[in-house]
């Protein structure tokens, strides 16, 4: 288990190298997300099972994409499917590679915010007090968190602070910590969640699951690395999906897939991916209703007329790539 000195030099190093820039079938994840307003659940953070880990969470980064509803389907809505940022492993995305260059073009970039990644942090403990009445606590009662950016900053700032003495994770003088739901401007605000002031030990019961069950190796709860197969797919779904078009299932529904959606028997040879056509998808994954995107790159706005509304979003690409090439 890292120190806290650790944790807060890592946290440093991190700060510094920015340069000023559906839960898999089960319900070892909370959803405090189903919390009413003015609702709080009081939860206590566990170390990662991982001793390699600094941290006692996982980074997860994740792309939408959406889709003018599904391929076949009548009356079909828009559809979003979320894709892993290879970012997660140190990789350059070549989607975000893509969308860095929108940002140099004010008329694209909300559309540039749109397809840039979003963060969540994933960590695991105790609820001890729970405010959702229809939520069953598994056999293993060590759960998961999908927090958001916003919670995470209040996490991280707090462990930054020299007054905190002990790792918030620690089993004897740990502190417990209380989510807080309210709403403002019509979306879920976390903004009043906030550490106990109090250090206090875990239970005997508490004490026993961890022994029973162990704890979560938190990196096995991030999507699958995609593979050659995989980018393949996701560069396709991201140009269909800024084209305007559905999602299609026969040729991507055994790779990446609506949450909910039953994976197809097999693939579409006719796709024009050649990739090997039955491949095992991530589980679906929630995404925080306070998730936000990164920090988009900052870059010198370039003036251009605005394109046409009804252009074509491959003119737009096209557009985007012949400029990036002449440097």
């Amino acid at each position: 288990m890292a120190s806290l000195a650790e944790i807060r030099a890592r946290l440093q190093a991190a700060e510094s190298n920015k340069g000023g820039q559906s839960t898999g079938g089960d319900n070892a994840i909370y959803p405090h997300w189903n919390m009413d307003e003015g609702a709080s659940a009081l939860v206590r953070f566990l170390p990662d099972g991982n001793s390699k880990n600094t941290f006692f969470w996982v980074e997860r980064a994740m792309i939408k994409l959406p889709f003018a509803g599904v391929k076949g389907e009548m009356d079909s809505k828009i559809t979003t499917v979320q894709i892993p940022c290879v970012e997660m492993w140190g990789e350059q995305c070549p989607i975000l590679n893509e969308v860095r260059g929108w940002f140099k073009d004010k008329s694209l970039e909300e559309m540039g915010r749109k397809y840039w990644k979003k963060r969540s942090y994933i960590f695991q403990g105790f609820i001890k007090e729970n405010p959702l009445s229809d939520d069953k606590t598994p056999e293993n009662p060590i759960r998961r968190f999908i927090i958001g950016p916003q919670i995470f900053t209040i996490i991280k700032s707090a462990l930054m602070d020299p007054e905190m003495e002990e790792l918030p994770t620690d089993y004897e003088r740990g502190l417990d910590f209380r989510i807080s739901k309210t709403t403002k401007g019509g979306y879920a605000d976390y903004s009043t969640s906030k550490w106990s002031r109090k250090e206090s030990s875990l239970s005997e019961a508490e004490l026993q699951a961890i022994s029973t069950y162990g704890l979560f190796d938190l990196s096995e709860s991030l999507p699958k690395r995609p593979g050659e197969a995989e980018m393949k797919v996701m560069k396709e779904m991201f140009e269909a999906s800024v084209n305007g078009e559905a999602y299609d299932a026969e040729r991507w529904g055994s790779y990446f897939k609506p949450a909910g959606m039953a994976a197809p028997a097999g693939g579409d040879s006719s796709s024009k991916s050649s990739a090997p056509a039955k491949v095992t998808a991530p589980a679906p994954v929630h995404v925080e209703e306070d998730d936000e995107p990164d920090v988009a790159p900052v870059v010198a706005a370039q003036p251009v007329k605005a394109a046409p509304s009804s252009q074509k979003a491959e003119d737009i690409l096209a557009m985007i790539r012949a400029r990036q090439n002449k440097g």
